[in-house]
C-alpha cells in the first residue's frame, strides 16, 4: 500500500474532481493521504476534506508565502487546530528565499512557532525549504537543542549536507515526482544513500507531476511514479 505524505486537495485543480482524485488514487493502490494546510484561514476547507474520507488526514500551518497572515507567529492557533482527531502533521512551514512573498524574519518567526507546536503536540514537523538552506538546517538544529520534535523535509530538492543534517535530528526525507526528472542524477544520488527507513514518498499535487506524467495537473495516483 502506498501513502501519498504531502497532497493539497482544496487547490482548485484537484477540489473540482474530489471524488474522481480518490478513487484514481484507490485504483492506484493508494491507501492513505495527508492534505495539507498552508493557511490558518483555510484549514477548516482542508480539515472537512479530511473528514469527509476514512483515508484522509491534514495538518494545520502555514505556508512560508503566508508568513505574514496573522495569528500564526506563536503556536496557540496552530495547537488548537492540532487536536482534531484528523490532524497529523504541523506544517507545512519552513523558509521559501527564492520568492520571498513573506519577509525572511517573519518567515523565520513562523518557522520557530510551528516548530513548538510540533514539539508540544507530539506531532511530526512538515518542513518547506528553497534557496534557504543553511538557514533552514541552523532554525532546526538550534530548535531541537531546546527539546527534540519529529518531522521530514517535504519534497526534498536541496544537498547533501541537508539530507545529512535533517537525518542527524531524527527527520525524514520526503521525496516527489522531482527525482524523475532526467536532469535530477544530483538528487537520485543523494536519495539512495537515505536509509529507506526515513524515506518517505509524496507527489505535492497538483503541482510537480513525474515522469511519465510530467506536464499534467499531479494527483496523488501518480505518486506510485515516484515511489
Amino acid at each position: 500500500m502506498l501513502i501519498d505524505s504531502h497532497c493539497h486537495l482544496d487547490f482548485p485543480e484537484l477540489a473540482s474532481d474530489e471524488s474522481g482524485v480518490l478513487a484514481r488514487a484507490r485504483t492506484a493502490g493508494v491507501g492513505g493521504l495527508l492534505t495539507i494546510g498552508t493557511r490558518l484561514d483555510q484549514f477548516a476547507k482542508v480539515r472537512a476534506i479530511a473528514e469527509r474520507h476514512d483515508n484522509v488526514w491534514c495538518s494545520v500551518g502555514v505556508h512560508p508565502h503566508e508568513a505574514r497572515e496573522e495569528g500564526q507567529r506563536t503556536p496557540d492557533r496552530l495547537l488548537e487546530a492540532a487536536r482534531h482527531p484528523k490532524v497529523v502533521g504541523i506544517g507545512e512551514t519552513g523558509l521559501d528565499f527564492y520568492y520571498e512573498h513573506s519577509p525572511r524574519a517573519e518567515q523565520a518567526e513562523s518557522f520557530r512557532a510551528h516548530v513548538a507546536a510540533a514539539r508540544q503536540s507530539g506531532l511530526p514537523l512538515i518542513v518547506h525549504t528553497r534557496d534557504a538552506d543553511v538557514e533552514t538546517s541552523e532554525i532546526l538544529e538550534m530548535e531541537h537543542g531546546h527539546g527534540a520534535f519529529s518531522g521530514l523535509i517535504h519534497c526534498f530538492s536541496s544537498g547533501p549536507e541537508v539530507a545529512r543534517r535533517a537525518l542527524a535530528l531524527g527527520l525524514y526525507i520526503s521525496i516527489s515526482g522531482i527525482v524523475t526528472f532526467k536532469a535530477a542524477e544530483a538528487l537520485r544520488a543523494i536519495v539512495r544513500d537515505v536509509p529507506l527507513d526515513r524515506l518517505l514518498v509524496e507527489t505535492d499535487a497538483p503541482y510537480l507531476a513525474p515522469v511519465p506524467k510530467r506536464g499534467k495537473t499531479n494527483e496523488p495516483a501518480f505518486v506510485a511514479h515516484t515511489a
